[in-house]
């Protein structure tokens, strides 16, 4: 795994993402701060695509099935194509608390088309409604059916795991949660976006200067109050920050982020602690990318969901 510094130089940022960047800033200015409306505003304000992202585009190639979950029914939002070289574990984000299985449906068909991966996306119970550990204790429902039926279901035996933001800190909690209580080791790899891995908060999160760009530190504060719910959880429980987890047995990951994001020292601290345990890491930083920077219609967005395309389909060739 190597860095190159130069990406995080002012003029490594293309005229497109500064364009795009300062249009951002300027939309989300206009609009109230997260922190000062309910989760419940946030998640109906999204489904309108009143923010800065579009209202949501659904699949026809999406299929819903309920499983049996710990605080009840649990849904998994599933695209299977053509293909079925393997299957991906799918863990939305919205810092655990404003997002859903069905929010991003042409991003993972284009995963499941492109990859060649059925694509299973669980909806987890969101908090504040549902605090921690409901997110995590969902997810590793998931996992274990999906170890329990993937072969009966789909004739593979490969399986990955990953998410973006709130999702790729619950793709590795959910992956040591296998690892530990179910003994199981077998990923094909992880996808990891741009998570969040110290919920006490990195020298990014907490030293951000930039303004709001989809994240910024009290934004942060927010989605980690409702989550942790007023718990007394130990921030440096790995089943909470999982930076601070034992890392030995975990599979190849890819971590993407972007110079732009709070997020940027997590991704960092997470492939370094990776490589420090010799797994294969990866390693991909967009400069000028924000938060949710590949969920844009800009030329980095399509350059990063290439390559974890490609990553994930050379995974499980």
């Amino acid at each position: 795994m190597q860095i190159d510094p130069n990406i995080f130089k002012p003029d490594a940022v293309s005229r497109e993402t500064v364009t795009f960047n300062e249009q951002l800033a300027q939309l989300l200015s206009a609009m109230p701060p997260i922190t000062k409306v309910t989760p419940q505003q946030v998640r109906d304000a999204r489904r309108k695509g009143e923010g800065a992202f579009p209202p949501p585009v659904y699949s026809d190639m999406a299929e819903d099935r309920t499983i049996d979950g710990p605080g009840g029914p649990l849904r998994l939002r599933i695209f299977a194509g053509d293909r079925a070289d393997g299957v991906f574990l799918h863990i939305h984000g919205g810092g655990w608390t404003v997002g859903a299985a069905d929010m991003q449906d042409p991003f993972l068909e284009a995963m499941a088309k492109d990859a060649g991966v059925v694509v299973v996306s669980v909806d987890y119970r969101l908090a504040p409604e549902h605090p921690y550990p409901a997110p995590n204790d969902d997810c590793e429902a998931a996992a274990v059916w999906l170890v329990d039926h993937i072969e009966d279901e789909w004739g593979t035996d490969k399986l990955l795991v990953g998410g973006e933001s709130a999702g790729a800190h619950l793709a590795v909690t959910t992956m040591l949660r296998m690892r530990d209580r179910h003994d199981y080791t077998r990923w094909a790899g992880a996808n990891l976006v741009y998570g969040a891995y110290d919920l006490a908060g990195t020298p990014s999160q907490l030293l951000w200067d930039r303004g709001y760009l989809v994240l910024d530190a009290a934004t942060m504060a927010w989605f980690n109050g409702h989550y942790l719910g007023g718990t007394d959880a130990d921030l440096r429980d790995p089943d909470v920050s999982p930076l601070y987890g034992r890392l030995d047995g975990l599979p190849p990951a890819l971590f993407t982020v972007g110079t732009w994001d709070p997020l940027l020292d997590d991704t960092l601290f997470m492939a370094s602690r990776w490589a420090e345990h010799g797994l294969d890491v990866e390693l991909a930083v967009y400069p000028g990318g924000v938060h949710a920077f590949d969920a844009f219609p800009i030329s980095i967005a399509v350059e990063a969901r290439s390559r974890m395309h490609a990553w994930i389909s050379d995974r499980v060739a």
